[in-house]
C-alpha cells in the first residue's frame, strides 16, 4: 500500500513521492526540502498551488514557523527547472525506424 499525503494548497490526496516535501527539522527549526525528521508539508509541483501557498501562508501555517521568502523563491527556481528524468516516450512519440544501409 502507498503512503497518500494531501497538498496543502489544493487540498489533492496522491501518494507522497507526487508532491515536494518541505520540512522543519526539529532540533534546529530550519526549514528544508525532501530530507529531514520533523514536521512536514506536501506540496503539488504545479505553478497555481505554489502561488495559494505563498499567498495565504500555508507553509508557514502548516510547518508552525516562520517562512523566509528565500524559501519560496528555491521553490519557484525548482518549478522552472526541466525535469531530471522526463517521462519516457511512448513508441507513438518516437519516429518511425529505418533499416540499416547496406554497404
Amino acid at each position: 500500500m502507498k503512503n497518500y499525503r494531501r497538498c496543502i494548497s489544493c487540498r489533492k490526496l496522491a501518494p507522497k513521492d507526487a508532491f515536494w516535501r518541505v520540512v522543519r527539522v526539529h532540533p534546529e527549526g530550519q526549514i528544508q526540502f525532501d530530507e529531514g525528521m520533523g514536521r512536514s508539508a506536501y506540496l503539488c509541483p504545479t505553478a497555481d498551488c505554489l502561488r495559494v501557498a505563498q499567498k495565504k501562508n500555508r507553509l508557514g501555517r502548516s510547518l508552525k514557523a516562520a517562512v523566509a521568502p528565500i524559501i519560496y523563491q528555491a521553490l519557484w527556481q525548482r518549478l522552472a527547472e526541466p525535469q531530471a528524468n522526463p517521462p519516457p516516450a511512448s513508441d507513438a512519440d518516437l519516429p518511425p525506424r529505418t533499416p540499416p544501409l547496406e554497404i
